[in-house]
């Protein structure tokens, strides 16, 4: 408690004051004392404003935290976001020599909120690699827009997980493995991109996943149209090589009408047993390595000369072929892919 003692001065010394004085004086006095107080209270409020742990500056790192927080959130991989249907190996069919199976019955798994936003995307959705280095799932909405025009660049410098170099002769190009894209190049151009190649047999790279994309390729080139397509590479444990990859796709404009699956691809190659740990491999044990491996893997293709594609002789596609454009063919496909060749999406050969 303040104690204010006042007292009035004259010019000819020290006089008692009066009864108007001393009312004044107390007037006086109670304004003092209430400017002080609120001087008082001033200085201990603007204190507190600057003290770590005040009301104020908490609710400010309370923003920065929440602003951090929404910056993680937005730099999660959008792909884990919009997927499809994801499986887990449970679900998958084991192998029966097919390159490929059908997963929920051949029908893709899309919401219809993924397919919104799949619509609403302008670049391939990529997810992060995980700690051993593991693609994950990966999302785009290919058009006309999305197609690359002329060559693809090398992609020779980048080893995904679990990468080896194996060659046996059998094996069509020789080499044992690919880098394959998740998306493929020809829907939307992704070239040395770290995050959308993984390590992937030949036989699936080749038999299993480009049939597909093929599809897609060319229904997007007659249409116009646009397609949902999301592909998932399938790990097993802390493998480093994939047992295969998951894709699904749904064509936009025509509800799937013109493009619609849902394919599990395995990551295996004939004859020979991969170890998924490490991706290294050897021929299997009943393995016959004759010369009549290279001739087995020859066979009988029609040629469409003008589309550079080529097709197995009872394919739908060929009554709507010119005969100034057919030509037989008989070789394997490794022989059409260095001829410029690519198989029809159609009867898949």
């Amino acid at each position: 408690m303040l104690k204010i003692t006042t007292t009035l001065y004259h010019t000819d010394g020290i006089i008692p004051p009066g009864k108007d004085t001393m009312r004044n004086t107390y007037e006086k006095q109670i304004k003092l004392i209430i400017t002080i107080l609120m001087i008082v209270l001033s200085c201990c409020t603007f204190s507190a404003c600057s003290l770590p742990g005040s009301s104020d500056n908490n609710s400010d790192d309370q923003k920065t935290e929440l602003k951090k927080h929404a910056e993680k959130n937005d730099n999660r991989s959008p792909a884990q976001i919009t997927a499809g249907g994801q499986i887990s190996l449970e679900e998958i069919p084991e192998w029966d020599g097919s390159p490929s199976a059908e997963i929920n019955d051949n029908e893709p798994e899309f919401t219809d909120e993924q397919l919104q936003e799949l619509t609403d995307l302008h670049d391939d959705q990529l997810s992060s690699l995980d700690s051993l280095g593991r693609c994950g799932d990966a999302l785009t909405c290919v058009s006309t827009d999305t197609m690359p025009e002329g060559e693809r660049g090398s992609i020779g410098m980048i080893r995904p997980s679990g990468w080896q170099i194996e060659k046996y002769d059998f094996v069509d190009g020789k080499y044992l493995y690919n880098r394959c894209h998740l998306i493929g190049w020809q829907l939307t151009g992704q070239g040395a991109e770290e995050k959308n190649l993984i390590t992937g047999t030949r036989y699936m790279n080749t038999e299993g996943m480009l049939p597909f994309e093929n599809k897609i390729a060319e229904y997007v080139e007659d249409t116009g149209n646009r397609v949902a397509y999301h592909v998932e590479p399938v790990f097993e444990g802390d493998e480093l090589v994939a047992r295969g990859v998951h894709m699904e796709a749904e064509s936009i404009e025509d509800e799937g009408a013109g493009i619609s699956f849902n394919v599990f691809c395995y990551n295996v190659q004939p004859n020979i047993e991969i170890d998924y740990m490490t991706g290294e491999s050897e021929l299997a044990a009943d393995t016959e390595t004759d010369s009549n491996t290279d001739e087995d893997s020859k066979r009988e293709y029609v040629l469409n000369t003008n589309t550079k594609r080529y097709h197995l002789p009872g394919c739908k596609s060929l009554s709507q072929m010119k005969d100034k454009n057919k030509e037989t063919f008989r070789g394997s496909k490794s022989d059409l892919d260095k001829m410029g060749y690519r198989p029809c999406g159609n009867c898949e050969p």
